[in-house]
């Protein structure tokens, strides 16, 4: 009788060890969730997001020296800018600056969120070569590395709808990232009789180079018959 109180004492010390070792281990995961799960009626807060441009502003060296295209008001011409400019935010230089003399009038394109810039860069549309971009170092929202981008083909027919004075250029094709990629075409390159005289001149000299090797593979191969048939 006494060994059956014993046991069953036991049993009742072991379950209630087990009671308070799960309660032990559950009550950090319950106070973990506590803390993640906000309280009923309690706001969580979403992500902000970006704000867009809302207008491009140009300055330059023209009647009444700054234009402002609002996107409300403008919208088409507002996105023919912005696509201009927008993309040399965070790409690396890719040219390196024209040469003095050669770049042009300069235009100063700013992009505006509520009237505040956050983004500023120098347009040369009719530089030597193909339109050009500086990327000053100090942008309004902070530091960048400064570099020059060849630009867009369509630069100077965006600045000029937009109402800059720029001679119309309507044969232009929609460029991408650097699509005014180029270099300087000398008047003599475009001739055409010179340009024949160049491609003979060249099929002259591969068909030299060609003869030049063609001799010394056969000169080659009779030393090697030569040489086979002496031992022979």
């Amino acid at each position: 009788m006494v060994q059956g109180v014993i046991a069953r004492f036991l049993s009742a010390a072991g379950v209630l060890a087990a009671g308070v070792a799960l309660s032990v281990g559950l009550a950090p995961a319950a106070a973990v969730q506590a803390a993640t799960v906000p309280p009923a009626g309690s706001a969580v807060s979403a992500p902000k997001v970006p704000a867009k441009p809302t207008a491009i502003q140009i300055t330059g060296a023209f009647p009444g020296n700054k234009i402002i295209v609002q996107a409300a008001e403008h919208e088409d011409q507002f996105k023919r800018l912005l696509s201009e400019v927008n993309w040399l935010a965070n790409t690396p230089p890719t040219t390196s600056a024209p040469k003095a003399g050669k770049m042009g009038p300069k235009f100063i394109v700013s992009v505006l969120i509520k009237d505040k810039a956050t983004q500023v860069y120098d347009l040369y549309p009719n530089a030597a070569g193909g339109p050009r971009a500086y990327r000053p170092a100090k942008q309004p929202t902070g530091k960048k590395q400064a570099g020059w981008f060849y630009g867009r083909l369509t630069m100077s027919e965006s600045l000029r709808l937009s109402g800059v004075p720029l001679k119309p250029k309507p044969d232009v094709v929609t460029g991408g990232i650097g699509g005014g990629a180029g270099e300087d075409v000398a008047v003599d390159e475009m001739d055409p009789v010179e340009n024949v005289n160049h491609v003979l001149a060249d099929f002259r000299r591969l068909f030299l180079l060609n003869t030049a090797v063609l001799i010394v593979i056969l000169l080659g191969l009779a030393g090697i018959a030569y040489l086979i048939r002496r031992r022979v």
